[in-house]
């Protein structure tokens, strides 16, 4: 006689009982869709995030863009210009595909945006966290252009 019981035998089906095989789970989150929807919100007053006047020279922006598609962090950035929002957003994605930063800045390729597919756009949604205004129907109004 066992003086132990085993625990995985007792949990062993019996022989004519059903098998019982494993279920895969899909434990991540599906990657969006949209790279703008809830993309635009009111300033925060000291966000944890680095912060982006997007209204700043296009040299300015390109530079914090180029540094920060490599970093560990998204970023904010901020302007009430939907135009410059849109190109910001632009400038984004070509920072992290290697392309030219200054001329998605001067020429957002809508095109290109609205075919991104989603692991594209979460990875531009993980960089740029939002963009910050006091003009949010404006700014999404111009984004609007990318709606799927």
């Amino acid at each position: 006689m066992a003086r132990y019981r085993d625990p995985v035998a007792d949990a062993l089906p019996l022989p004519d009982g059903p098998a019982h095989e494993p279920v895969l789970v899909t434990l991540s989150t599906p990657a969006r869709r949209s790279l703008v929807a809830g993309l635009v919100r009111s300033p925060t007053p000291d966000p944890a995030e680095p912060v982006l006047d997007a209204d700043a020279t296009d040299a300015e922006v390109a530079g914090f863009l180029a540094a920060i598609a490599h970093a560990d962090t998204g970023y904010i950035a901020r302007t009430a210009d939907g135009a410059r929002a849109l190109a910001v957003l632009a400038a984004t994605a070509a920072a992290l595909c290697g392309e030219d930063i200054r001329a998605a800045l001067a020429q957002p390729d809508i095109a290109f945006l609205t075919a991104l597919k989603p692991p594209a756009v979460e990875a531009v949604r993980t960089v740029l966290l939002a963009v910050e205004t006091d003009r949010r129907e404006p700014v999404r109004r111009s984004l609007a252009v990318l709606e799927p």
